[in-house]
């Protein structure tokens, strides 16, 4: 039962419902205008929720960790990205160009915060190099990530924006709640641990709130007059490679690096996975209005497809014969 709570988790049917609530009765005029500031606001506020979770101990105990932080950077930033440009001759034609900008935007996304620490610590592996690996990946991914999408595309994904601008809007929205999170961590944090499980579902509510905005507007620009039931089938084909490469090459990597198991399996869940916390917000600022849509259809079938898998892997992980190595958290399986 346990296992299938974390395959099968109420956020990811929620999100479907969201899905169709955009597709069948979008926000427009005056509602979208409203959505829009709303959404802001919720995005604001869940990084500097993100800003006031992370803990000084836990980036110092993380951070001396520097061959395993490089190899998280490397699948994150370098290999991912290639992969996507490698692949652009064989799938593009199958996916669709709109679709197929939203796998490069996948590639150049940073990984995940929230679930790659509890995936890593259901596994028993190094949960403080997790915790500072993952959330320098998302920090970094803020900078790297619009730079990647000007490099991986023919055009110039932010629209009217400049790449320097969508790197200071982005910072503005997501980077400056951040850092203000985590300079009141020591004046709010005990509140906000005491209080996780019901600020979980603010964090939740955050991603939902720009699911919708952002497909509503997609779905009145055509959205689904774009993207043929063949091509949703395409993606998800798409998408288990991808993940199965990234997981092989993780794993490999840390292997040919000498690291051991609990580091490994740090690697493995910090360095395969695609953030949708960071994800959508970061859509809004980098794509138009009708790009929104499907540069993010990739990244929720991903998001997915990584939480069932990984919650497999976990459990694997954790029935090995290996002594408990790595400190262990307590942490629910979250959305990003």
């Amino acid at each position: 039962m346990n296992r299938l709570r974390l395959i099968f988790d109420n956020f990811t049917l929620i999100l479907i419902a969201v899905v169709a609530a955009a597709t069948f009765i979008p926000a427009h005029g005056t509602g979208a205008v409203i959505f829009e500031w709303v959404t802001r606001a919720a995005i604001a506020l869940l990084f500097f929720m993100h800003g006031a979770k992370l803990s000084r101990e836990a980036i110092v105990a993380g951070a001396r960790h520097w061959r395993l932080h490089l190899l998280v950077f490397g699948c994150t930033f370098i290999m991912f990205p290639l992969l996507g440009w490698a692949s652009r001759p064989l799938i593009e034609p199958w996916l669709g160009a709109p679709l197929f900008l939203g796998v490069l935007y996948l590639c150049a996304l940073p990984g995940t915060v929230q679930s790659a620490i509890a995936f890593t610590s259901i596994a028993r592996g190094n949960v403080p190099a997790a915790v500072c690996s993952a959330s320098a990946s998302s920090l970094i991914g803020i900078v790297i990530t619009p730079l990647l999408i000007k490099l991986l595309t023919d055009i110039d994904a932010s629209g009217a924006h400049s790449t320097l601008d969508a790197i200071v809007d982005i910072s503005a929205q997501l980077l400056l709640p951040f850092v203000v999170g985590h300079l009141m961590r020591p004046l709010i944090g005990a509140w906000m641990d005491r209080n996780k499980k019901w600020l979980k579902n603010v964090d939740q509510s955050s991603i939902l709130l720009v699911v919708y905005t952002a497909f509503s507007a997609s779905v009145i620009d055509g959205l689904w007059q774009q993207v043929q039931g063949s091509e949703l089938l395409a993606l998800l084909i798409v998408s288990c490679v991808f993940l199965a490469i990234a997981l092989a090459f993780t794993t490999w990597a840390a292997r040919t690096a000498g690291l051991n198991k609990a580091d490994e399996i740090t690697v493995v869940f910090c360095g395969s996975k695609k953030s949708l916390a960071t994800g959508v917000p970061m859509a809004q600022v980098l794509f138009s209005g009708a790009a929104v849509g499907p540069a993010l259809l990739p990244l929720m079938v991903f998001h997915q497809i990584q939480l069932m898998v990984c919650a497999v892997m976990a459990q694997h992980y954790a029935r090995r014969d290996d002594p408990l190595v790595g400190q262990r958290v307590v942490t629910d399986t979250p959305s990003s």
